[in-house]
């Protein structure tokens, strides 16, 4: 029986080392046919990333299969012929395990050898100022048209140059993202090739000159910032042509003139910001086509002209309207009150005149409310509730001739930099109270039909001297004022 059991663990333990060797043996197998890669591939994939992180590095995160599951991030891989080939290069610190860029990084032109790139992104790669770099601007570039569709190169200050003109031959491309760096120069005017761009983001650069009416091509384009360079000359009336557009944002540049009528034809806008240019020639009614803008912001231009030309209440999706610091002349448009969604008021610095309307309270979503530095004028006639709601931003200091009515609220609610209004109804309900007496008193005529000044004192003791020496003060204070303007 000892015997038996003794052989059966014996057959029991030898099919378990033969099962674990076959796994083993399998296990190596699916491996080397999941880590495949041609030697060109490879090669020029270690090559292309050694130039960006170094020399010292030597491939040994992307052991043992550059394509799978390896300690880093930033190499993605698609199955093309039973071959791995890069699709994806993300090079820079996205994630804690990234591949990061050493102070000498190099472009290496073994890049281009990557030919099923898809994806090529380089982020905070060229930032010492002892190592300035240009943008290759050779041909090779062309190696990759017929599959990149994202280039991006972001944060990079020590980046210059301009940029290559033959950008304009990935046709292919979806996506190209140029933010922080330090390219310089005007844009190419083939730009316009780039037809199935979806993203147009050039912001933080040094390009100059005017945007290229070739911008018009673009029609499938949904987000265009070319914020915070030094573009110049008017905006391309090919702007109108960008119906797809979700956002347009070219503020912070040096544009001029007029914006262009046909901005009325993006229909899909959300955002429209052309703050700190130097735009002229009013409002253009044409913004109220524009009835998915959510975020409107013009402010710091001379555009002038009156607030009202815009009939604001067709604009039911606008929630963030800025148009401080524009000259804009008219009062407080009552069609804005309208708007449901409305969060961010900023009509500071401008000409606007009249009252501030007191419906402004039921404008629920409202969080902040400027009209500072204008020429309001008249009682701010809100409730505690609203300053408490709104503290310090609800502005409206400067404003020489506009006060709050002080006994409606404490002096820890009230809004900030604007003076309680003088008591105007109490001087005129005394004038009133006390203009019968004075046509009758001795005080008031004399022969000569004029004030008697002798007798005001007396006057006023006898007909205040219940209300204490202080109301009796005023009122003769405000009898003094009678007399010098008689």
């Amino acid at each position: 029986m000892k015997k038996n059991l003794r052989k059966l663990c014996l057959v029991i333990f030898s099919l378990l080392i033969l099962l674990l060797k076959g796994g083993w043996s399998n296990g190596e197998e699916t491996g080397d046919e999941v880590a495949r890669m041609e030697k060109t591939e490879k090669e020029a994939l270690f090559s292309a990333i050694q130039g960006f992180v170094g020399n010292s590095w030597n491939g040994s995160d992307l052991f043992p299969d550059p394509c799978g599951w390896t300690p880093i991030q930033g190499v993605s891989c698609d199955l093309i012929n039973e071959f791995w080939y890069v699709t994806d290069l993300s090079i820079g610190p996205l994630h804690d395990n990234s591949l990061t860029c050493s102070e000498n990084s190099e472009f290496s032109p073994k890049i281009f050898e990557l030919k099923y790139l898809k994806s090529l992104s380089f982020i905070g790669c060229y930032i010492s100022p002892h190592n300035l770099v240009t943008l290759p601007t050779n041909n090779n570039w062309e190696k990759l048209a017929a599959r990149l569709e994202s280039l991006e190169f972001r944060s990079n200050p020590s980046l210059i140059g301009p940029m290559p003109t033959v950008f304009g031959n990935l046709q292919h491309l979806q996506s190209l993202v140029l933010i922080e760096n330090g390219i310089s120069g005007t844009l190419p005017p083939n730009i316009g090739n780039l037809v199935h761009l979806k993203r147009l983001v050039l912001s933080g650069n040094r390009f100059s000159g005017r945007i290229p009416e070739t911008l018009g091509n673009l029609k499938e384009l949904l987000i265009l910032d070319m914020s915070r360079n030094s573009l110049s000359g008017h905006l391309p009336t090919s702007i109108g042509y960008l119906i797809s557009l979700l956002k347009l944002d070219l503020s912070n540049n040096m544009l001029v003139g007029n914006i262009p009528s046909d901005v009325g034809n993006m229909k899909y806008l959300t955002l429209l910001d052309i703050r700190g240019n130097s735009i002229t020639g009013g409002l253009t009614t044409s913004i109220e086509d524009m009835e998915s803008l959510q975020e409107l912001v013009l402010s710091n231009n001379p555009i002038g002209g009156d607030i009202s030309r815009i009939d604001w209440q067709k604009l039911q999706n606008l929630m963030i309207l800025d148009l401080s610091n524009l000259g804009l002349s008219g009062e407080f448009p009552k069609s804005m009150i309208k708007l449901k969604k409305l969060r961010y008021v900023g009509l500071a610095n401008n000409n606007l005149t009249g009252y501030l309307p007191s419906a402004i309270a039921n404008m629920s979503a409202v969080g902040a409310i400027y009209v500072n530095g204008n020429n309001l004028t008249g009682e701010l006639k809100f409730s505690e509730v609203f300053y408490r709601r709104l503290g310090r931003r609800f502005g409206a200091w400067n404003n020489p001739n506009l006060c709050y009515v002080g006994e409606l609220m404490s002096t820890r609610h009230s809004p900030i930099g604007v003076e309680p209004c003088k008591s105007e109804e109490v001087l005129v309900k005394t004038s009133l109270k006390y203009g019968n007496t004075l046509q009758h008193h001795s005080a008031w005529k004399t022969k000569s039909n004029s004030l008697n000044p002798d007798h005001i004192s007396n006057l006023v003791i006898s007909s205040c001297g219940i209300y204490g020496f202080w109301w009796g003060f005023l009122v003769e204070a405000f009898i003094m004022i009678l007399i010098w303007n008689y």
